[in-house]
């Protein structure tokens, strides 16, 4: 057994639990719940890049979770592909991920072809779209996705969920990296870069909007790069998990909405903590919504009535009890 997993374990031997029938207070199905001691737990939540929407959420969910006694520490990271990582090396205990890389993961292809496949990947809620955003500015003459070709763009941190994004949008639209020069930079790090017209375009695949890509409209003229029709169509065809979407008018001072696509951003535990350990986390995360969706206008987005949205792996025992209670499961 491996070392967390041992401290893990003694620590739900020794918890406390409450026993909620339906005739007293807890769910009408006289279910049980579980309470175990916040003073047993310790959380590392795995988020993304400081200028990115993750790390803010993760913020917010360690000072609820401070807040009940806790104790919890947020890691910034190179986001989805290794907050994976971090959870199977029990490096950390929740994570945010985007559903593409964890679909990888659990079927082991893309970034992790070379590796057995992680079935034992679980998931807490779907939580909010990430939306595909191609940041440019008026003066790189950029206006298509075709006129990327022969331009230094940023893809995201290699191997990044935003990374695996980006090969997929150049795969989409009959491209590849062979058709510009590709440099592996992180949202502030990319925006930066365009400002001093060392970089022509960027990747900011995120909630919206994007920090970093409003830092830059309040200096530049900032486009945005519309998705192609036939492109949609190909991620439609090949990758079910994208959806169609779109950056709303005004998001960085654009005049329409701009067409583009999607993918839902996960909330996973590491596959070995204890259901009594997710369940409280579970029900903190949510019965403390309002705080999280304050830390980021993306938050917004995230409700309890629509947490199975976009989950693409088995939901944790845990999760799955407290939301069963809560009555908000499909076929309930």
């Amino acid at each position: 057994m491996k070392k967390t997993s041992k401290m893990k374990f003694l620590g739900a031997i020794i918890a406390s639990f409450l026993i909620v029938t339906g005739c007293g207070e807890g769910n009408e199905n006289g279910d049980e719940a579980q309470s175990v001691e916040a003073d047993d737990m310790f959380v590392t939540i795995a988020a993304g890049g400081t200028s990115g929407v993750y790390y803010p959420i993760a913020g917010a969910m360690s000072n609820i979770y401070e807040a009940e006694g806790i104790d919890t520490s947020v890691q910034a990271t190179g986001a989805s592909v290794e907050n994976i990582n971090l959870l199977q090396s029990d490096q950390a205990e929740l994570a945010i991920v985007m559903a593409d890389a964890v679909e990888q993961a659990y079927e082991s292809f893309g970034s992790f072809e070379d590796e057995d496949p992680q079935k034992n990947l679980v998931g807490i809620s779907g939580l909010y779209p990430n939306v595909v955003q191609i940041i440019t500015t008026a003066d790189s003459g950029i206006e298509t996705f075709s006129d990327l070709e022969g331009m230094n763009v940023a893809v995201g941190d290699a191997n990044s969920g935003v990374e695996l994004n980006a090969r997929m949008m150049f795969e989409a639209h009959s491209m590849s990296y062979d058709d510009i020069s590709e440099d592996y930079l992180s949202y502030g790090e990319a925006i930066d870069q365009i400002r001093n017209g060392i970089i022509d375009a960027a990747f900011v695949t995120s909630g919206v909007p994007n920090g970093a890509a409003m830092d830059l409209a309040s200096t530049h003229d900032v486009t945005v790069v519309e998705l192609e029709d036939e492109g949609l169509d190909y991620l439609n065809e090949n990758y079910p998990f994208f959806l169609e979407d779109e950056v709303p008018a005004g998001t960085y001072d654009n005049e329409k909405d701009i067409q583009t696509a999607s993918i839902t951003n996960l909330l996973i535990p590491n596959p070995d903590l204890p259901d009594e350990e997710v369940y409280e986390l579970t029900r903190l995360f949510y019965e403390n919504l309002e705080a999280i969706q304050a830390s980021h206008d993306a938050a917004q987005d995230i409700d309890i009535e629509t947490v199975e949205e976009g989950l693409n792996v088995p939901m944790h025992p845990g999760a799955e009890q407290y939301f069963e209670e809560q009555g908000v499961l499909s076929g309930e």
